[in-house]
Parts: structure tokens; C-alpha cells; sequence
């Protein structure tokens, strides 16, 4: 009785600040921070924290992005949840129904796109909503809450995780915006994520003077006349196209695994006869377990050699992230699927339908009566969506997908739960572009009930854990089986992030010049 009460109790939190939960995500919404640098995103998560009364350790693990925050209302167990607010650069779309950018800045700036502005506001919510339920039902425990910077790169949790910060939980609700089909109004069940490395190549050429020496050499140090060493740049175009080779003849071709590069910083002579110094060229690795990345990382640490050779540099490597591939846990996915029956999936009135034919009609295509798909309007089987997950995967490959969440898997039983977050109809044959999720994830018509739904199945995921102890042990029961022994026992994989955080790289940012606030990339006009 006390948990259908508190349950009440949630509801009625959530229906009494829905208007706060949609300004909260307007706010991380338009703040649109990439990875490494969502300042101001978590001081606004930091102050309102405390201000509900949480203890708040900031730049948690040495992030300067990432937080720490604990609520507790005497003992008992300890419930932990998340919130992300990376958002993605050349994402930068307003949030009406046509494609543009928001006023003022460049198309390269950064836009939610998943988005996890909803994603770390359903996380709040719920959280603040058990934390209301607990205080007026008398119910003890302690809530804990994370803030997770660059998931983008899969940055904080592994980091998190090899500091300790899990530990000691017992449980974890992890949360996304539906993103893909079968996984809408669902958990999942035993497909989880897979592994993830990421690391960024350096090359850095000290001496180009010393490329060559012979009898036509001058003695003048970086005389034009001078032989030029290839340099930085040069390191960074080797390694780029040799390591295309990869896809082909490493990562299989079934499974949906990827490597994908980014290019942090291209040197720094800007003229003259001189060679660049330094170079880095970012690379991710979305593969199916620890093994296949190790694979992928011994041939890219390769390519680097061979590249710095070639052009007279040497080479540096920095992890950017390692990641663990996710463990399934039967009971804590069990839980929350009855939580969300309970709830039911998002509803979504007319208003939202308004903005969803707009989106159609700015596209040229006939508006339909019904624009939103129906996937997102119905509960999906987590069982049912596992075996249409399967259908296209090998029967060997355990994982599918990449998200750092997994880190969490291997301290505290976790379920990964998805909400439909709104998405459209389409004529046969016909594909939206992408512009149209992003606006979607920004319109308050279309993106809060997702918001509101989330919020109240994680609290009342939340309150059931508080209160059941027999939920609880069922939960640890198969995590302890499944790691055989629990953290540390012979199937358990220890965290990887042991390495120093890798704030400090030339990642996309907002930046203040004499012309004002910029992006990196110059603004047009």
C-alpha cells in the first residue's frame, strides 16, 4: 500500500511541475554544449541539485563537466540515476517546423540531436519525484545522481567507473530517447550495447631541420631554401587513408560494428616554408566486445608508426575513452517494464500533430491525419523487440549498438530503459532528413510528454526498488551469477578508464572573441 501511495505521490509531483520540466530542457536545449565543454549545462544541473537539497561534489573524477550529487533520507538502499547534456556540432537546427539555424550562429554549431537535453530532464524528474514520494511516505534510502559529459565520445562513465563511483549502489536506471526501431516503449533486454575505444593520435615533428642533411643544405636554420620535412600534417593524411583499410579487412561485415575518425587540430604553419608541427586525428571504435577493439587498436597503433616514420614525426596515443560492452540483468529489466505498463506510452494532443504536418508540409509532402509513427504511440514486449532485434544480428554476436552506459553494468544491476520520443510517418520510399528529429527533440508540444512519461516510469522504477527487498535481491541474484561473484568475480571485467582525462584536446567549443560569442568555426556573413 505505502508504494502505490508514493507512487501517487510522484504523479502528482510530475503533473504539478510540468511546466518546469519544459523549461528546464528548453534551457539545456538552446545551451547546445558538445562534448568536454557543457559548462554552463552542468553548473545549471550543480545549482538546482543543491538546491533541492543534495550534496553536490563537483567536477567529479576530474571532469570539470561531470558531478556527483547525493540525497538521503536515512538507511537503506542506494538508487542511483544519470543525466547527459552533450549536445553534437553541425547539428544547430531551431526548433520550428522548416530546417534552419538558430539566430546568430554558424550551421556547425552544436544541436541536441538524440537529444540529451530530455534525456538528462526525464532523469531529474524522476529522480526529484522519488525524492518527494520518499519524504512524504516516510520512505528511507539514498538517491544518487551522476552528471555524464561527452557520452558523444563515451567520456565520463568509464572514468567514473575506474574512480569508484558506482560502487556501492544498488541499482542503476539508465535512460535514452528511443532512437531506433524495435527499441521504443521498451527496456532492453539481452542485447545490450557493445564495446567502445576511442583515442586520439598525435603527431608532433620536433626537428624538421633535420629532415635531410646534405651538401645543399643551409646552414641558416629555416632557410627558404631549406629541405622541408613532410611534417605533422602529412602523419595525419597517411594515417587517415591507411587506416581506411580497417573496415575492410578487420570488422566483419554483418553486426553493425563502425570506426569513425574526427580531426582535432591540422598543424600550424599558416605560411611560409615551414612544416606542420603538430597534428591529431581522433578515432572511434564501435565494436562487438574488448577483444575485436584490441584488434582494431593494435593495427591503428600500426598505422601510426609507419605514418611518423614516413614523415619524420613521432607519435603519441591518448585514450579518449574505453568502454566495456554491456551485461543484460533479467529481474532490474523485468521491473521497469511493469512500471512502464503502468505508466503506458507517451500521448502526444493535437498541438503536437500540428507541429509534425507542418514539419510535412515545409517538405513538400501532403499532411497526414495521423503524422506521428505509430511505434510511438504503443508499448513494445521487451522479449518481442529482443527477438526482432536478433533477426539481422549473427547468432554469435552478443552486443549491438555503442552507448557508455555499459560501464554501470558491471557495478550495480542496471536496466536500460527507451521512451518514444516523437518521430514521423513517412510516404513509402520517402526519408526525412535529418533536421526533422532535431526540431522535434526541441518543440515543447512534441518533446514533453516524452519527457513526462520517462520521468514517472523512472520514479516509479525507483520507488519499487526502495521499498521491495525481495526486487532488490532477485536483481543482485542475477548480477553476482552473471559475473560470477559479483564485482571482481570470475566473469567480471574491470574498468578500463584508468587514464587521465582528456579534457585538454582542441574539442569543438563555443568561444568569446573581440566580435562577441562564437563557435569555432566562424559564423557566416
Amino acid at each position: 500500500m505505502k508504494l502505490n501511495t508514493a507512487k501517487d505521490t510522484a504523479r502528482g509531483w510530475i503533473e504539478a511541475h510540468r511546466q518546469a520540466l519544459s523549461d528546464w530542457h528548453q534551457r539545456i536545449w538552446h545551451y547546445a554544449e558538445p562534448a568536454w565543454r557543457e559548462y554552463r549545462s552542468c553548473q545549471w544541473y550543480v545549482e538546482l541539485l543543491r538546491a533541492e537539497g543534495f550534496e553536490v561534489e563537483e567536477g567529479s573524477g576530474g571532469m570539470p563537466t561531470a558531478f556527483a550529487a547525493t540525497w538521503t533520507n536515512g538507511p537503506g538502499p542506494t538508487i542511483g540515476g544519470y543525466a547527459e547534456y552533450d549536445a553534437v556540432p553541425g547539428n544547430c537546427q531551431v526548433a520550428e517546423p522548416h530546417a534552419a539555424t538558430r539566430e546568430g550562429l554558424h550551421p556547425e554549431a552544436p544541436g541536441h540531436t538524440d537529444p540529451h537535453s530530455a534525456l538528462g530532464i526525464s532523469s531529474l524528474g524522476g529522480l526529484l519525484a522519488t525524492k518527494a514520494a520518499m519524504e512524504r511516505n516516510g520512505i528511507t534510502g539514498t538517491l544518487k545522481f551522476f552528471g555524464e559529459p561527452a557520452e558523444k565520445v563515451r567520456g565520463s562513465k568509464p572514468i567514473h567507473a575506474a574512480r569508484g563511483y558506482y560502487n556501492g549502489l544498488d541499482a542503476m536506471i539508465s535512460f535514452h530517447p528511443f532512437y531506433m526501431l524495435p527499441l521504443c516503449n521498451t527496456v532492453r533486454w539481452d542485447t545490450h550495447c557493445g564495446a567502445c575505444y576511442a583515442m586520439v593520435y598525435r603527431f608532433v615533428c620536433d626537428d624538421p631541420e633535420t629532415w635531410q642533411h646534405d651538401g645543399l643544405a643551409s646552414p641558416i636554420p629555416q632557410s627558404h631554401a631549406a629541405t622541408r620535412a613532410p611534417g605533422a600534417t602529412d602523419a595525419l593524411f597517411l594515417m587517415y587513408n591507411t587506416s581506411k583499410q580497417i573496415r575492410d579487412s578487420i570488422l566483419p561485415h554483418m553486426g553493425g560494428w563502425s570506426i569513425s575518425e574526427a580531426i582535432l587540430t591540422a598543424g600550424q604553419a599558416t605560411a611560409d616554408n615551414l612544416p606542420a608541427r603538430t597534428a591529431e586525428i581522433q578515432y572511434m571504435i564501435r565494436v562487438a566486445d574488448l577483444d575485436m577493439a584490441e584488434r582494431v587498436r593494435e593495427a591503428l597503433d600500426r598505422n601510426a608508426e609507419a605514418s611518423a616514420l614516413a614523415t619524420h614525426c613521432r607519435w603519441e596515443r591518448h585514450w579518449v575513452s574505453r568502454s566495456r560492452p554491456g551485461l543484460p540483468n533479467h529481474a532490474m529489466a523485468e521491473l521497469t517494464w511493469e512500471a512502464l505498463q503502468e505508466v503506458g506510452a507517451p500521448q502526444w494532443g493535437e498541438a503536437a500533430r500540428d507541429k509534425a504536418r507542418a514539419i510535412q508540409a515545409s517538405l513538400g509532402l501532403a499532411p497526414m491525419d495521423d503524422p506521428l509513427l505509430e511505434a510511438c504511440q504503443r508499448l513494445r514486449d521487451p522479449r518481442e523487440a529482443e527477438a526482432e532485434l536478433r533477426r539481422t544480428l549473427p547468432a554469435e554476436q552478443k552486443n549491438f549498438t555503442s552507448d557508455d552506459y555499459t560501464e554501470m553494468c558491471w557495478h550495480t544491476p542496471t536496466v536500460r530503459l527507451y521512451i518514444a520520443r516523437p518521430a514521423l510517418r513517412a510516404p513509402e520510399g520517402y526519408r526525412y532528413p535529418g533536421w526533422v528529429m532535431n526540431a522535434l527533440g526541441g518543440m515543447r508540444e512534441t518533446i514533453d510528454p516524452m519527457i513526462e512519461c520517462a520521468a514517472e516510469t523512472i520514479a516509479y522504477t525507483m520507488l519499487r526498488l526502495l521499498t521491495d527487498e525481495d526486487a532488490r535481491r532477485r536483481a543482485w541474484a542475477e548480477f553476482e551469477e552473471r559475473t560470477g561473484g559479483g564485482i571482481g568475480g570470475s566473469q567480471w571485467l574491470k574498468p578500463l578508464g584508468d587514464y587521465p582525462v582528456p579534457h585538454d584536446f582542441r574539442w569543438p567549443e563555443y568561444v568569446q572573441t573581440v566580435r562577441g560569442d562564437d563557435w569555432w568555426i566562424p559564423r557566416q556573413g
